[in-house]
């Protein structure tokens, strides 16, 4: 057989070796993802005042300092992530990052399970192509075009319009807070985002964008990781308008914050689906209503 040939057939077998090892990975972590969820369902809920754990950034409320992003540093548009280099968290240039660090970082923080801060930070490495276990990024990097970055964004306008996306859009985060319609929180006295009112604004977004985008793109994939995206607010952050809006306008968590998620092992993918699946499934139902609001 030619060498040619031969080479042919190697690449051929190792990205169905691939394949096949990327499928049974995630098939493990969601195997595992279930485990998780049904420990959670019997195991008690971590106490409130210390559910970030003792001996990492931000326990018992007390966030490293936050220090804006300087000239050259690398941010994204992901808030989560921007957070934890403005804390130091991560490395504050946001610059060669370890790919796998995100999985303690993000669990740590925002008290998100085991799983999902395996599966996020893989998901990141495969649009990247780049590994996991070895492999550095910076956070601008993982801006790709609908990688992670989506048109329609709640906080970020489309990139054919703001091709830096490290930055949110101030009057889009605005609007998304005072959006909010539900009953003030104990201690607050703004009104609440809930799964209802993003939904309601995610369908307006997504008619603008597709109005005014000749570009405009959002692949199914892509409006279920929006409703992902949103789902965080009312589940990390409870809905808390007073902690949103210094979270998505500056990317800083708010001294004496933690996660609003007190499940033991943190938030599961599996319990994850609920508030995603609803707000997808009311954003589908407002689309025609919100496209008839900007036609």
């Amino acid at each position: 057989m030619s060498d040619p040939a031969l080479s042919a057939i190697q690449r051929v077998s190792l990205v169905l070796l691939s394949s096949v090892l990327n499928a049974l990975i995630l098939t493990g972590i969601l195997i595992w993802d279930f485990g998780l969820f049904i420990y959670n369902i019997f195991a008690p809920l971590r106490v409130r005042g210390k559910v970030t754990p003792a001996g990492h950034p931000g326990a018992g409320g007390k966030w490293p300092e936050y220090v804006a992003p300087k000239e050259g540093d690398s941010r994204c548009s992901c808030p989560a992530i921007n957070a934890l280099a403005n804390h130091g968290i991560l490395s504050r240039d946001g610059r060669n990052v370890p790919i796998r660090m995100l999985t303690p970082t993000l669990r740590s923080t925002y008290n998100v399970a085991p799983t999902f801060c395996v599966f996020v930070p893989r998901y990141i490495a495969q649009i990247l192509g780049r590994s996991y276990l070895n492999d550095t990024f910076d956070l601008a990097d993982i801006d790709v075009h609908n990688g992670i970055e989506h048109d329609g964004s709640l906080t970020r306008e489309d990139t054919r319009f703001s091709p830096d996306q490290s930055r949110p859009s101030v009057p889009l985060v605005k609007e998304l807070l005072a959006s909010a319609s539900g009953p003030p929180l104990p201690g607050s006295t703004d009104p609440t985002l809930t799964a209802a009112d993003l939904s309601r604004l995610m369908s307006k977004r997504h008619a603008e964008s597709m109005k005014h985008n000749g570009q405009f793109s959002l692949s199914t994939f892509h409006k279920l990781f929006a409703s992902s995206n949103s789902a965080t607010l009312v589940t990390v952050f409870g809905g808390r308008v007073d902690d949103l809006r210094t979270w998505l306008l500056e990317e800083r968590l708010p001294e004496g914050w933690e996660s609003r998620v007190r499940q033991s092992m943190g938030l599961t993918i599996a319990a994850f689906q609920g508030p995603v699946l609803g707000i997808e499934m009311g954003v589908e139902e407002e689309l025609r209503e919100g496209l008839r609001s900007v036609i």
